[in-house]
């Protein structure tokens, strides 16, 4: 017998609810035995479904988690000269930013949402940057971002694990 989705396909296997000839390719393995795709009726679990509005609210999330964070981190901590508070405050910024993200979205996960986080950090580093820009006479945004070694290891580090926070 012929494969139902592949007819070039010569195949023994069939569906174990419909009888659909099916070939290894189109098989399906599920707790009650083998099923063709119709009848296994295979879904993306809830946690990994994202409808627009909760990506809305995500976006949101991180953008504002990030502002408010940029703020904080360019008034009161403006540089951080040693490699190891700078890894510390990456590993808080990210945390920070990832569970915004996530409890706006009801604990969903999934590659956009790790996008939106990475964005969140992002806006954080950006609006830490306009912060001392403003505060610095003589010095623009672009002198701020290029000539900031330690501010780049604490965004990607904090993008890293804002991103593991929404996997």
């Amino acid at each position: 017998m012929q494969c139902a989705r592949h007819p070039s396909v010569e195949t023994e296997l069939a569906c174990g609810k419909c009888g659909t000839p099916i070939c290894p390719r189109c098989l399906v393995q599920t707790p009650v035995g083998a099923r063709c795709p119709t009848c296994a009726n295979v879904r993306k679990l809830p946690q990994y479904q994202i409808p627009a509005p909760y990506l809305a609210r995500g976006l949101g999330a991180g953008i504002g988690a990030g502002a408010a964070l940029g703020l904080v981190w360019g008034a009161v901590l403006p540089f951080s000269p040693f490699l190891l508070f700078s890894a510390l405050l990456g590993l808080g910024l990210g945390y920070a930013v990832g569970e915004a993200v996530s409890f706006a979205t009801n604990r969903k996960s999934g590659p956009p949402l790790q996008a939106v986080a990475a964005l969140g950090v992002l806006v954080a580093f950006l609006v830490r940057g306009a912060v001392l820009a403003s505060a610095i006479r003589g010095i623009d945004l672009q002198d701020v971002l290029r000539n900031d070694p330690f501010g780049w290891v604490v965004v990607l580090l904090a993008a890293v694990v804002a991103m593991g926070r929404v996997r």
